[in-house]
């Protein structure tokens, strides 16, 4: 489809990336997402499980994506979510790339989260139409910092 640079965000779907990174091999849920997203008219990239934090930001950058979504199960939350937007950072591309989160996170973590900018935070449960709700809206946000 070539580079969302050159392209009104009205003309292309909003892309994102799944990503299930640390030791989660949780996956089941993540194909649900994927569904219900494709459903919706977005661009899925999955990479399969286990990414790392650099690898994640690396196929965000490399695929334009508007949205990285990842699902965590395992605790390690505030460990990865830190690390991925450390490297939005260091890459330039903060604010450029919205970042939404969900899994089992515990709900005195997801004011920490909110703060370093990753939103949603979405625990088992929640209506797809929701989470589907909020990624449009963090879409738009990250496609008006880039056009």
């Amino acid at each position: 489809m070539g580079s969302g640079k050159n392209q009104k965000s009205s003309e292309r779907p909003i892309r994102i990336l799944l990503a299930k990174p640390a030791i989660d091999g949780h996956d089941r849920g993540i194909y649900v997402l994927a569904r219900a997203f494709r459903d919706a008219g977005m661009e899925v990239i999955y990479p399969g499980l286990l990414p790392t934090p650099e690898e994640i930001i690396n196929i965000a950058i490399d695929e334009d994506v508007d949205v990285i979504a990842i699902s965590l199960l395992n605790g390690s939350h505030m460990t990865i979510f830190k690390k991925v937007m450390e490297l939005l950072k260091k890459r330039h591309a903060e604010g450029d790339i919205a970042v939404v989160g969900g899994g089992t996170i515990p709900e005195a973590d997801r004011p920490k989260l909110e703060k370093i900018g990753v939103t949603g935070n979405y625990g088992p449960g929640t209506p797809m139409n929701e989470i589907i709700s909020h990624i449009r809206k963090r879409a738009e946000e990250a496609r008006a910092n880039k056009w």
